[in-house]
């Protein structure tokens, strides 16, 4: 498939889904057989915000994203302290000579061996450009378990520009689309009711328009607001919204 091929299916892809299965494919084909994107809208200072927020998109086995996330590991990645502090791309290669160097603090060594361990040592990660201090968002791309840094450096030297384009795009396009954790869902009714203080109508306004009675409406308020983790509807409004999740078209 070519750039142009590939740029093609990215952009129409119907769902966040269906784009990182396209990704995945296309990256193996580099030699980065095992992707790590994250990306965060509620960073503030040195918190990236609460996990749950996250957008995670990954084909890792269970046992790293299990110790890397559920363990919060990622916060000691040095490869995550650089995409926050920078933007661009950069290779793996820098790791060695910083723990050669004693420049890494023991949490980061930690990282270090487990990745070791678990065959991720050879990589490059890209940092995307920002357009909000509150948002962040990165891939790490891992060679496969036979290659060295050294092969992956050669790969990235003749085909990094087009690497680079293909993440830039799937990066932009996966901002575009709904991404809702499985267990985070909200209910079409929990929706709908959001999208209709999105349009500034009232509780009384809802009821009439859902069929319901205004103590339904805010029962349906409520659990939107209990799903998304937050404290008051506008805030519901917001995060619904910055997740894509408002009028969204269904394919």
């Amino acid at each position: 498939m070519s750039l142009v091929e590939y740029l093609d299916e990215i952009t129409n892809a119907p769902s966040v889904e269906a784009l990182w299965d396209q990704h995945v494919r296309k990256m193996a084909e580099f030699g980065f057989d095992r992707l790590f994107y994250g990306y965060t809208n509620f960073r503030h200072g040195t918190s990236l915000g609460d996990p749950d927020d996250f957008i995670i998109l990954t084909n890792h086995p269970k046992e790293y994203t299990d110790w890397f996330l559920g363990e919060q590991m990622y916060f000691h990645a040095p490869m995550v302290k650089w995409s926050l502090e920078n933007e661009g791309w950069t290779s793996w290669g820098m790791l060695g000579e910083l723990l050669e160097n004693g420049e890494l603090p023991s949490k980061a060594i930690e990282v270090f061996e487990f990745n070791k361990k678990m065959h991720v040592t050879c990589g490059y990660t890209i940092s995307f450009k920002s357009v909000s201090p509150r948002s962040k968002g990165a891939i790490a791309l891992t060679g496969a378990k036979d290659m060295s840094q050294a092969d992956v450096d050669a790969i990235w030297a003749e085909h990094g520009p087009d690497i680079m384009v293909m993440n830039n795009v799937a990066h932009l396009k996966i901002q575009s689309l709904p991404y809702v954790r499985p267990t985070r869902g909200l209910t079409k009714r929990q929706l709908e009711a959001l999208h209709w203080v999105g349009d500034g109508k009232t509780t009384a306004d809802i009821a009439m328009l859902m069929g319901l009675t205004p103590a339904t409406v805010e029962k349906h308020l409520r659990l939107a607001r209990d799903v998304l983790n937050v404290e008051t509807t506008a805030q519901a409004v917001l995060k619904a919204a910055l997740q894509n999740q408002m009028f969204v078209v269904e394919y």
